[in-house]
């Protein structure tokens, strides 16, 4: 179907929660490529063909994303069924250079690490930019089809009745703001430093694994990229100190970012409105992944973190606050449910 003949193909290790099987594909003289087989029942052709889509915009405009092919037939989604199961099968480019992680964390050599903050920034607001002119064949889905009180009543336990009062009162907040051009539009949904890798060379950042991607608001991405950020500063015990760091940090991240796209400084002030949503992102599909693999719902010190900072409004994940600690760093006291 891909033209895969005489590549190395090669199982890439699942990460927990993955939710597809994919292989690396390598052929001298050609670029390496990555295949992804989708198995699970829980998005449609539809999704995958939206998902798709948009990359393939993306790419075209112009945006630092790993293309999708297209397949023999002209098709950037094939599906295969075999015994009654349908797969749903791509094809991308596999980005060049690798994960922070695969680094050690240790940033491109002789370049200052405000510019990797800078290139953040950037390639978020030109996705973003080009986002805004952006009209889908096939619609993914919308914020408020996965987040919904509805949903949230069904999927976490009665016990935890201030929680969920929390989250409906934030899915209320959200209603009431603005779902304009410049403010709403397709997002990646999963900013961060797992899902796009550096050319240690150039610097540039390749941006793959739009999976949870939907329409949403820009600031979403941005809070996203906020949070991934505490890991850089989530050991130093000075509170003061790590405020400092965050700020500094963000304000770089926001000049990449408004070097190729506009957000209203109205949208800024609400980061830590919006650092709140990452949260119940988290805590959803934490309580998701339990119900899916069939477990008892429990929370772990993890969970119990970011309940306890939802449940007492605690801003900013309680990073600058008196529950952080920085030696067991976003961890709380095991609750029951």
């Amino acid at each position: 179907m891909f033209e895969l003949e005489g590549y190395e193909i090669q199982l890439i290790p699942a990460h927990e929660g993955g939710r597809n099987v994919v292989y690396t594909c390598e052929k001298e003289g050609e670029d390496a490529k990555i295949l992804r087989i989708a198995f699970l029942p829980d998005r449609s052709r539809e999704d995958f063909l939206g998902e798709v889509e948009y990359i393939r915009y993306l790419f075209e405009h112009g945006g630092s994303v790993s293309d999708v092919f297209s397949s023999r037939k002209g098709n950037l989604l094939e599906e295969i069924t075999h015994n009654n199961h349908t797969f749903f099968v791509c094809l991308f480019e596999k980005a060049k250079g690798k994960m922070l992680v695969e680094n050690n964390y240790r940033y491109r050599e002789g370049a200052p690490i405000t510019e990797y903050y800078y290139n953040c920034g950037k390639v978020l607001g030109k996705l973003h930019q080009i986002s805004k002119g952006y009209m889908p064949v096939h619609r993914r889905h919308h914020f408020f089809d996965k987040f919904n009180t509805e949903y949230i009543d069904k999927l976490l336990p009665d016990s935890l009745s201030l929680l969920k009062e929390k989250l409906v009162e934030l899915l209320n907040t959200l209603e009431g703001l603005d779902r304009n051009q410049e403010t709403f539009g397709m997002i990646h949904f999963d900013y961060n430093d797992g899902n796009y890798s550096i050319d240690f060379d150039t610097g540039q950042i390749t941006v793959y694994d739009f999976d949870n991607s939907c329409f949403g608001w820009y600031m979403y991405d941005l809070a996203d990229l906020w949070r991934g950020a505490v890991g850089w500063i989530q050991f130093e015990p000075d509170a003061g100190k790590r405020k400092k760091f965050m700020d500094d940090y963000f304000k770089i991240v926001l000049e990449g970012y408004r070097s190729e796209t506009k957000i209203e400084d109205s949208m800024l002030d609400k980061l830590s409105l919006f650092i709140k949503v990452t949260l119940m992102e988290n805590i959803v599909e934490r309580f998701k992944d339990m119900r899916d693999n069939g477990e008892e719902p429990e929370c772990d010190e993890e969970l119990s973190y970011l309940i306890k900072c939802m449940e007492d409004d605690i801003p900013y994940m309680g990073f600058f606050h008196e529950i952080y600690s920085c030696e067991e760093p976003f961890e709380y006291e095991e609750r029951n449910i």
